[in-house]
């Protein structure tokens, strides 16, 4: 078992209420709380299951009533005096956490198991987290309060989840009383205690370190090489300990460690296999909280020593987080602990590496650990799971344009029956792939099929959604190609269409793909991809790009002038744009994206609109462009969307898809979105969302609550039209965009 004496994410009071308890319970992912009295005196506890059942039996129920009066006062708990097996026996399938009292009934401990997740700082440590990442200050402050503090602020700055300093009382900790004048000493022991003598910083000040950690929110940790140093940290309130490698055999200080009940986290450098397993013993007998580092204490680690497949060892022994504690060269052999699987690692940080002292030559300066921190969080990205091989989303989008299909290539009417010779492979990919055509020879054919038509799942018995007449209490189309405008539009009483193009749109002539004037409206998409590979930036900080991006635009504008001639119910077309703002490799600092609104508004600006309406779309974080991924960092932001609206008097299309990609991303409430965005919406694109990227999929499919979407919309954009956007929805004759309309109809 473990035992926690840091219960303040456990506990409330019998006089909170009951919203408190549900905060508190929603805050220590424990799913329980434990209730004393104002003493400290264990009167029950209360799970969410108990709160749920009591707001089944209530009509009204007062969240704001105190909590003493629906706590399970009869719960099992445990006295501190009773044996580790006693208490862990009561751990089962319902019970994984219990409170423990004194000889006066007071709670001054929580037992969970030894498999219960491991936490520091309210921070969760282990599979499924992120690596800590731990900047190991130590000594390199070499005595000065205010380089200490410039450390915690560049640590911070550089992504650093946790800063480490060394507390030592050189009086109790050295035989010597820490006399750095003492000739007896061997060489070794005299140059060390020379820097402990003039680097250590005051307790008052190593306070003031810690306090700045936090203001900085970085978990502040400290090693203490003695109990005196030990006791110091607990008068402070620390939210845990890491353990120097010289002191993992050192038994009785590992014994005073544990029964602070602190989270522990232990480097194993300079220990043999026997000894980690007896301090693994121990600190599991006492019901420690603790992770292993696997380590190598020496300055620098020759790459030859570190041995970092030893961290799967370590894992089987201690059954706890394990991670790296790195004193190699650079930061390559910490990518790699990454890689294997590290939940913490721990790298030494100065600001300077020629400074006095021998961390400093192996530590990493800002922008190194900066380096460290974004390659840490690359591998952990790319590291994926190894349970299941899915096709990506851009993968699906090169299948569809570099893949193959199968192909019909002789007339066929329905109930012909389909034979080997009757089929070709041939690209693209967009209809059923060849390891189908087992699946394809002796079926019937379900539709009457032409030389050159692609087969899709319909052909082998999927059932396929049907274009009908739709109801809808704003004005609804679907995308289309010139190609297929008549084919889907005869399908359905549409309200308008909406074009997307593409570049090779532009350079025919549009009027052989009508033969009359249309009874709908008009929509247009511009392309985002034009020749020789340029993607339409009207930000781009490069003039002569946005110059090119500037005359595509206008291409786009004088077409749908063109255009909106073949359609009656058009009177001021909508252009659909996605204005740029991508990046190739990394996001641009929030600081200037403010610059890039700007000179997107200045680009449109300078465009002919006489006519049209140019609607700028919302964007996904990680847009697809043919199926490659880049980073976006325009209209992306609710409030930055707003605000371009309010002050450049725009309009947006409101893609849901993307949108809602946006918020997952950045954690951030879609129904906010909505609310911001929805007052400055003309056009939505509807489509569901999965993940940070799988954006255009069918509805149902994804994250997006529709209720609540069209609930939003129908008070903040009544009038706005809408298309389905989903991906891939034009194959079979439209059938995705016909199902989309099925499931929205008794939404929209």
């Amino acid at each position: 078992m473990n035992l926690d004496r840091e219960m303040s994410r456990y506990l409330v009071l019998d006089e909170s209420s009951i919203r408190e308890a549900l905060h508190q319970i929603d805050n220590n992912d424990e799913g329980v709380v434990v209730c004393t009295d104002i003493t400290g005196v264990l009167l029950g506890v209360l799970t969410d299951g108990d709160i749920r059942r009591w707001l089944m039996s209530q009509t009204t129920p007062d969240l704001d009533l105190p909590v003493g009066q629906i706590i399970n006062r009869h719960a099992v708990s445990a006295k501190t005096s009773d044996e580790a097996a006693k208490i862990e026996a009561q751990f089962n399938q319902d019970i994984r956490l219990l409170p423990l009292t004194d000889a006066e009934g007071r709670c001054v401990a929580i037992a969970r198991p030894r498999s219960a997740q491991y936490t520091i700082a309210g921070r969760r440590i282990g599979p499924g987290s992120p690596c800590l990442l731990i900047a190991e200050i130590g000594i390199n402050h070499n005595g000065s309060l205010d380089r200490a503090l410039e450390m915690v602020d560049a640590a911070a700055d550089a992504g650093a989840d946790c800063v480490k300093f060394q507390l030592r009382d050189l009086t109790s900790l050295y035989s010597n009383a820490g006399d750095a004048s003492d000739h007896r000493e061997d060489l070794g022991s005299q140059y060390t205690l020379d820097l402990l003598t003039r680097f250590q910083l005051t307790v008052e000040e190593m306070y003031r370190a810690l306090d700045h950690c936090r203001d900085r929110n970085v978990i502040p940790l400290v090693t203490p090489w003695d109990q005196a140093s030990m006791g110091r940290l607990e008068e402070y309130g620390v939210d845990g300990y890491k353990t120097a490698s010289a002191d993992f055999t050192n038994h009785p200080f590992l014994r005073a460690l544990a029964d602070t009940g602190r989270p522990l986290i232990c480097s194993t450098g300079m220990t043999s296999e026997t000894e980690i397993q007896e301090s693994v013993e121990l600190l599991i007998d006492l019901g420690a909280q603790f992770a292993l580092l696997h380590c190598n204490s020496t300055y620098p680690t020759p790459l030859k020593d570190v041995n970092l497949r030893y961290m799967t060892r370590l894992r089987e022994i201690g059954g706890c987080p394990t991670g790296y504690s790195s004193h190699d060269r650079g930061i390559n052999a910490c990518l790699g602990a990454a890689a294997l699987g590290a939940d913490i690692i721990e790298k030494h940080f100065t600001l300077d590496k020629s400074m006095e002292g021998n961390d400093h030559r192996v530590s990493l300066l800002p922008h190194e650990f900066a380096d460290l921190v974004a390659g840490v969080r690359e591998v952990e990205e790319a590291m994926g799971r190894a349970d299941n091989r899915e096709i990506t989303q851009g993968e699906m989008m090169n299948r569809e344009s570099l893949g193959k299909s199968l192909v019909v290539n002789v007339h066929l009417d329905v109930g012909d029956v389909i034979a080997e010779h009757m089929i070709d492979v041939r690209s693209p990919g967009r209809g059923l792939q060849p390891n189908q055509l087992p699946v394809i020879i002796g079926q019937p054919a379900r539709r009457p099929l032409s030389p050159g038509d692609l087969l899709y799942p319909v052909d082998v018995g999927q059932p396929a959604a049907k274009a009908r007449n739709y109801s809808f209490s704003r004005p609804v189309g679907i995308p289309v190609r010139y190609h297929d405008l008549d084919a889907l539009r005869s399908q359905s009483s549409l309200d308008f269409l909406e074009f997307h193009l593409s570049y090779k749109d532009l350079e025919v002539d549009e009027s052989q793909f009508f033969e009359s004037e249309l009874d709908m409206g008009l929509v247009v998409h511009s392309p985002d991809l034009f020749e020789r590979d340029h993607l339409l930036d009207l930000s781009s900080p490069d003039a002569a790009y946005r110059e090119i991006s500037i005359g595509h635009l206008n291409r786009v504008v004088d077409l749908t002038r063109r255009l909106n001639a073949w359609f009656k119910r058009s009177d001021r077309p909508l252009i659909v744009v996605s204005v740029g703002g991508f990046t190739q490799n990394s996001p641009i600092p929030n600081i200037e994206r403010e610059d890039r609104y700007e000179q997107v508004a200045a680009s449109l600006a300078s465009l002919d609109l006489r006519g049209v309406e140019i609607i700028p779309q919302t964007m996904p974080p990680f847009p697809w462009y043919f199926g490659g991924q880049r980073f976006m960092n325009l209209f992306i932001d609710p409030y930055e969307i707003a605000t371009f609206c309010h002050r450049h008097d725009y309009r947006m299309c409101f893609d849901t898809s993307h949108s809602k990609l946006a918020c997952n991303h950045e954690n951030r409430s879609f129904a906010e979105f909505v609310q911001t965005v929805g007052p400055h919406t003309a056009h939505l694109h509807l489509g569901d969302a999965s993940g940070v990227d799988g954006e255009g999929l069918q509805i149902f499919e994804g994250d997006i609550d529709w209720r609540m979407l069209s609930g939003e919309l129908e008070t903040l954009a009544p009038n706005a039209s809408f298309i389905p956007e989903i991906w891939q929805g034009h194959k079979n004759d439209g059938e995705g965009f016909w199902r989309a309309l099925e499931l929205l109809e008794n939404y929209f």
